[in-house]
């Protein structure tokens, strides 16, 4: 139940045209009955034709009793108050069809029928696209909303979860919940209601015969639902299933440079198609049970027709106490109930796989960032003296602490590289700084000013990150340079691509700056890469650069004009600088040693290089080859 009321809250902005819909399917469920009492005069036109045919302005009209009991010309007993307004009804529409010869009554029992379906339909046809209309609005509404919510999360979150895993809630799951929204207003409320109105005008007809074929009821419900709770449990393995083969083609495409590389296409072969055999087999399974459900309330209904065909029959042949066409129209009435009721075993079996997706899109978007805004967080728009790091420690889930006690300051102005072995806690120790993670122990300020305590968006706006893994995406060169940087002009984009070494590739390209460069930026070399990268930081202008340097896998000439890029990027800023290369940070003001989630050396290329320890153990291993050696210290 929690999990439909939270499907139902998506529905409450979309409430004007779910009304109008829910009302036009009253009225499609409303005109289905009035075509059954359509049934009446069109018998009595072909059997009974002096009913329908005027007389020197009198007519003989054959009604029916309480229950359907035949009376010819008697008068009416309004003893019983359903049976008058039965009567009434009768007379009423037998007369209002009533002409001098049955082929002229045919005629207008006809054009009734034509106008009486012709509204049926549209109404039909309205309720479908209003229904359309609010589904893709929730639809919309949840896939926005699980976008923010993934974007707001913390880096932690995603620790662990498949990519493939996460786009399946946003595709496959949200898909599914359309079926629950069709099976919950445009199935179980259209269906239901027909199912009511097809029962309620049995019962008018005769209580007798439609309590008879209530006994067929408690065991199609009990089917109903049996089904549906096995139908919830199966569609949860089929999501995870489809998750599982949407991780794997993920993981294939963008590492296929890989797998081409290992001749590995054999292996991911078979995990795809295992994983798509496991996918085919249970849905094979969920679809086989829920194919079940309709046929088996089908057979359930047909014996209580068969049972119902027995015992109005015989009313009508031998104890004489209904009419034949009180008969048919509560036999057409009963049959009708067939296709609504199996209607709501399919609705119901819709419903349970969508909660089962309600489910995982709901422990998305019940995630918590790690990282907490607190309220009434401090706007920060610029920087003035320092960053500090005081006392810091930090863990991961697993317990185990990468950082412990640092303590660290970084003035305005200064160019700090941090190097270290591979595992030292480099990237953690610069991750705390724009809060990708918060501090287990200790804390970290800027100018003073806890972070915690700062406006995230604000915090992040103080920085430029360029990280070693360039990240750039399936759009134009210049909207890759001004991401980040909302309303930049195109004057804006070229300086900064000046600044970068990258204009001069990027006006080679067949639309310049318009040019797309593909996903992740594949229609580049790295170095074309990396510049881009550094031009999107060089246009944000931030005061605070977090650089992690990655420049090892370049050709010299890429390299040189990177490290020009590097050089005008630093200029004038703030910068914290993960160093692979032990030659690219002689220059920086200073240099910190991390090992073992500890600081051991802190120091001037020159200073650390007489202390002779980690730092100079470090570079002579790095260059014990020579100065050429280009081994990349991690």
């Amino acid at each position: 139940m929690k999990l439909f009321l939270r499907l139902i809250g998506y529905v409450r902005p979309h409430w004007r045209r779910l009304t109008a819909a829910l009302v036009c399917m009253a009225v499609f469920a409303l005109l289905s009955g009035v075509s059954l009492g359509m049934i009446l005069p069109f018998v009595n036109v072909l059997f009974e034709d002096e009913g329908l045919v005027s007389s020197g302005g009198t007519a003989l009209v054959a009604d029916a009793g309480a229950d359907g009991t035949a009376t010819t010309g008697a008068p009416e007993d309004r003893s019983d108050t359903v049976a008058g307004v039965k009567e009434d009804l009768r007379e009423y529409l037998l007369s209002f069809f009533r002409s001098e010869s049955p082929q002229r009554a045919l005629v207008k029992i006809c054009f009734a029928l034509l106008i009486v379906f012709f509204v049926k339909s549209l109404f039909g046809y309205l309720q479908r696209f209003l229904m359309i209309t609010v589904e893709q609005g929730v639809i919309r509404d949840l896939r926005d909303s699980l976008f923010s919510r993934l974007s707001e999360l913390s880096l932690s979150y995603f620790h662990g979860r498949r990519t493939g895993q996460l786009i399946s809630r946003i595709t496959n799951d949200v898909t599914l919940v359309r079926g629950a929204l069709v099976a919950t207003f445009a199935s179980l409320f259209r269906e239901t209601l027909l199912t009511v109105i097809y029962i309620g005008v049995a019962f008018w007809i005769s209580w007798r015969l439609t309590l008879i074929t209530f006994v067929v009821l408690p065991p199609i419900v009990f089917m109903i639902v049996h089904i549906g709770q096995r139908l919830r449990k199966r569609s949860a393995r089929i999501q995870q299933k489809m998750a599982d083969v949407s991780s794997t083609l993920e993981e294939t495409i963008t590492g296929i440079r890989v797998v081409k590389a290992f001749g590995m296409e054999g292996y991911e072969r078979e995990r795809f198609f295992g994983h798509t055999l496991g996918y085919c087999r249970t849905y094979i399974r969920m679809e086989s049970l829920g194919a079940l459900a309709g046929p088996l309330t089908e057979y359930l209904g047909v014996i209580g027709v068969v049972f119902v065909l027995w015992y109005g029959g015989r009313q009508v042949l031998i104890a004489g106490v209904m009419s034949p066409d009180w008969f048919i129209i509560f036999l057409a009435a009963i049959l009708s109930t067939m296709q609504p009721l199996r209607n709501l075993s399919k609705a119901n079996n819709q419903l349970q796989v969508g909660l089962a997706a309600v489910q995982r899109i709901v422990d998305v978007l019940d995630a918590e960032p790690a990282v907490p805004v607190r309220p009434g967080a401090i706007e920060v728009s610029d920087f003035g003296t320092a960053i500090r790091y005081e006392d810091v420690r930090f863990s991961y889930d697993t317990g185990e602490e990468v950082l412990r006690g640092i303590d660290l300051e970084v003035r305005s102005g200064e160019v700090v590289a941090v190097v270290g072995p591979s595992g030292a806690g480099k990237s953690t120790l610069l991750d705390l700084l724009p809060r990708f993670y918060d501090p287990t122990g200790g804390r970290v300020t800027v100018d003073g000013i806890d972070i915690r305590d700062l406006d995230l968006g604000s915090l992040r706006g103080l920085l430029g990150i360029v990280t070693q893994e360039t990240i750039l995406f399936n759009d134009s060169v210049g909207r890759n340079i001004a991401y980040g940087r909302a309303g930049a002009g195109a004057t804006e984009i070229e300086a900064a691509a000046l600044a970068a070494n990258a204009h001069g590739f990027v006006s080679a390209m067949p639309e310049g700056y318009d040019t797309m460069i593909g996903e992740r930026g594949s229609m580049l070399s790295g170095g074309e890469r990396q510049r881009l990268a550094i031009a999107r930081a060089i246009l944000k202008d931030p005061p605070i650069l977090i650089f992690d340097e990655a420049t090892s896998s370049l050709d010299t000439e890429s390299e040189r004009l990177v490290q020009e890029a590097i050089e005008r990027l630093f200029r004038g800023r703030t910068v914290l600088i993960i160093a692979h290369r032990l030659s690219t940070v002689r220059n920086a003001d200073r240099i910190v040693v991390l090992d073992g989630g500890v600081i051991r050396e802190s120091g001037t290329h020159e200073e650390l290089m007489e202390l002779n320890g980690a730092y100079r153990r470090l570079y002579e291993l790095q260059f014990r080859d020579g100065p050429a050696d280009k081994g990349r210290e991690r």
